[in-house]
């Protein structure tokens, strides 16, 4: 091979790699964003960068991945989620009550994941048959369904004893990997494959552009929308499920604020708040981005007040940029 062929083979890969920063300026901005945080949380504090911490933030931000991948669906679509948190406090609440009442494992895991998956279709059904926004629909769904998880416990939380064998989902390791962390690397690959390479990833997208042009192609979208809505019913079931094994009891109280991180990170990683464009790498790298900062505050002692506003002015700046700079790029 020639110094010319070796020439243009640089510029043909400095091309390639161009043109992927630009198609994915949002993805790569926040993960180097990321990487700053990071570094300046490793020189704030002594215990940010150690295997222990790491590991923590990986487990503690699992259950959120799980949702963040399906949520990214149903912002892709323009549509939003606010009832995940109420959803993951009724699995959580619900996973204590049926075990403390005799039911197996198993049986509470389908139990649960059923739950879940019908508030999904309701949600989904109302919004995609009698057209009512689901700013609207989600934000009732988040008060009734965390009503309902209040009155399951009366408000007091339950103990999950570790002889259930679910207390694997929050507990259990397969080859020293925790069990939670396998599923969110799971829900990550599939969530990747479908975005990317099937025909219901670019109905999602399509929904999300032109959902009258989609229909008249001959979509469903009616079903698309409501299959979407339910998939996110499960996965906050799932994430509820893992939380409440984890910490050894169920609770209505757990999720408050939860919907928010999620959406957050889904916005703030690259999807298009209104829909059309959907990221599932870039979802993972803004939770991994506010599980970080989380961590980083609380190691650094500062008050979990100023944790909160912090959380909110994050979000903000995902609004921000993804209207305002990336917005303009998709």
């Amino acid at each position: 091979m020639n110094l010319e062929q070796i020439s243009q083979d640089r510029i043909v890969k400095e091309s390639k790699l161009r043109a992927f920063i630009r198609q994915n300026m949002s993805t790569v901005s926040i993960f180097g964003i990321l990487l700053a945080i990071s570094i300046f949380f490793s020189i704030m504090t002594n215990s940010f960068l150690t295997v222990n911490n790491s590991l923590n933030i990986i487990v503690q931000v699992a259950p959120n991945i799980i949702v963040a991948v399906v949520m990214t669906f149903v912002i892709t679509t323009g549509g939003i989620d606010l009832s995940v948190g109420s959803v993951l406090a009724l699995a959580s609440a619900l996973t204590a009550v049926l075990l403390s009442n005799g039911f197996g494992s198993l049986a509470t895991l389908i139990v649960v994941l059923i739950a879940g998956i019908a508030v999904g279709f309701i949600n989904g059904f109302a919004i995609a048959q009698f057209k009512i926004p689901p700013l609207i629909v989600t934000l009732a769904s988040m008060i009734y369904i965390r009503g309902l998880a209040l009155l399951i416990t009366g408000g007091y939380s339950i103990a999950i004893l570790s002889e259930h064998s679910i207390s694997q989902l929050g507990q259990g390791r397969v080859l020293g990997v925790p069990i939670a962390v396998v599923f969110a690397a799971i829900f990550v690959a599939l969530g990747i494959l479908l975005l990317r390479s099937t025909k219901y990833g670019n109905y999602v997208t399509g929904i999300g552009i032109n959902e009258e042009a989609i229909r008249r192609t001959g979509v469903n979208t009616v079903k698309v929308k409501i299959m979407t809505y339910m998939l996110s019913g499960g996965a906050a079931a799932l994430a509820g499920m893992i939380i409440a094994t984890r910490l050894g009891s169920g609770s209505s109280n757990i999720g408050n604020m939860f919907e928010l991180d999620i959406i957050a990170a889904v916005v703030l990683g690259g999807t298009a708040l209104f829909g059309g464009a959907g990221t599932v790498v870039g979802s993972v790298i803004g939770v991994a981005l506010i599980g970080v900062i989380k961590n980083g505050l609380t190691l650094m002692h500062v008050s979990p007040y100023i944790i909160q506003i912090t959380e909110g002015l994050v979000l903000l700046i995902a609004v921000i940029l993804n209207v305002r700079v990336f917005g303009k790029k998709k």
